[in-house]
């Protein structure tokens, strides 16, 4: 049996999906109440059962488990770059997740958990995934600082040839409807063209950077969840690999250019309004981000990425415009 925490938001429900179409049904997913939007990810997924994060933590910590489990997927988190509550942080994103890691130690299952790009801050260490630059990272905000927490932890444990790390840069597409503020922009864009005809970008600070021209990686679900299945323990080309890894497209793209593909995508000509940054994200804005990919290569993962105008283009018409979500059209 496979575990997934998290299962029914974005990268949880999407690996859930992933696994099915591999054949794999014997899966677990651990999330909090799905009475909301978050329930349409999981209509057209097959799994064994689901469980309540906080009824599962306590299992673990009981070692009630009765399930023979080979592998837990972690992504379940706040994830909120906004939330500014370091206590509640900790409990979930650090305590919690050391707990699944000693439970998987003692039970021989392997333990894939979800780090973040947001770790990297402003960008002053670079992007590459070495661990000896894990701890030179500095976090903007306090949901990086909580992912850097547990990957120090797992440095400091010793225990990187045990878990695996994967930190996801700006991931979009599919089952990310019910994450309000931190949807993608791509679906936030497409909700605002819609309503309005024109997208809102934030005003650059930098001089640096131009209206629109601030850069992240972005990455597809479809490209982060192959990725993220590359260290399952029934690949044989990633089976055996640990540590903290990438997830990303190793490019770095421009809002605009993002923006341009989603009108593009509709059929519109672009119409873009640039407002005032908020106050409470000024000092924790990421203008840049690259994901350095070369460890993930050399571990043995090759495949393509999708390009960025492609992706887009997918997820708009595939998904957005018809209102689909993984699994319930022929991905």
């Amino acid at each position: 049996m496979k575990i997934i925490t998290g299962g029914a938001g974005f990268i949880g429900s999407a690996i859930c999906w992933r696994l099915n179409t591999l054949g794999n049904h014997d899966i677990l997913l651990v999330d909090e109440d799905i009475n909301g939007p978050k329930q349409n990810n999981l209509k057209h997924l097959d799994y064994v059962d689901f469980i309540d994060k906080d009824t599962f933590l306590k299992q673990v910590t009981k070692g009630s488990i009765r399930y023979k489990v080979d592998s837990i997927y972690h992504m379940g988190a706040c994830s909120s770059t906004t939330e500014d509550n370091m206590d509640y942080l900790i409990e979930n994103n650090v305590e919690y997740s050391k707990e699944l890691g000693k439970w998987c130690l003692k039970n021989n299952a392997k333990y894939i958990y979800a780090s973040s790009g947001a770790t990297y801050g402003a960008g002053e260490a670079g992007f590459d995934d070495d661990i000896s630059i894990i701890p030179k990272l500095k976090p903007l905000n306090k949901y990086g600082l909580s992912k850097q927490l547990f990957d120090l932890w797992v440095i400091g444990s010793n225990y990187l040839d045990k878990f695996t790390g994967l930190k996801y840069f700006n991931v979009f597409g599919p089952n990310e409807d019910h994450k309000g503020d931190m949807r993608s922009m791509v679906n936030k864009a497409y909700g605002q063209i819609l309503e309005s005809g024109k997208l809102r970008l934030f005003k650059s600070l930098l001089p640096e950077y131009k209206d629109g021209e601030q850069k992240r990686d972005f990455i597809y679900i479809k490209d982060a969840v192959d990725m993220t299945l590359f260290f399952d323990p029934f690949n044989e080309a990633g089976k055996n690999e640990t540590g903290i890894y990438n997830i990303g497209s190793g490019k770095a793209s421009t809002w605009l250019e993002a923006a341009n593909a989603v009108f593009s995508a509709l059929g519109k000509e672009p119409n873009i309004e640039y407002i005032d940054m908020p106050e409470n994200i000024k000092n924790q804005y990421q203008y840049y981000s690259k994901a350095e990919m070369k460890r993930l290569h050399k571990a043995g993962y090759h495949k393509e990425t999708m390009k960025l105008e492609d992706s887009i283009g997918e997820y708009v018409k595939d998904y957005l415009v018809p209102g689909k979500y993984l699994a319930s059209i022929n991905s």
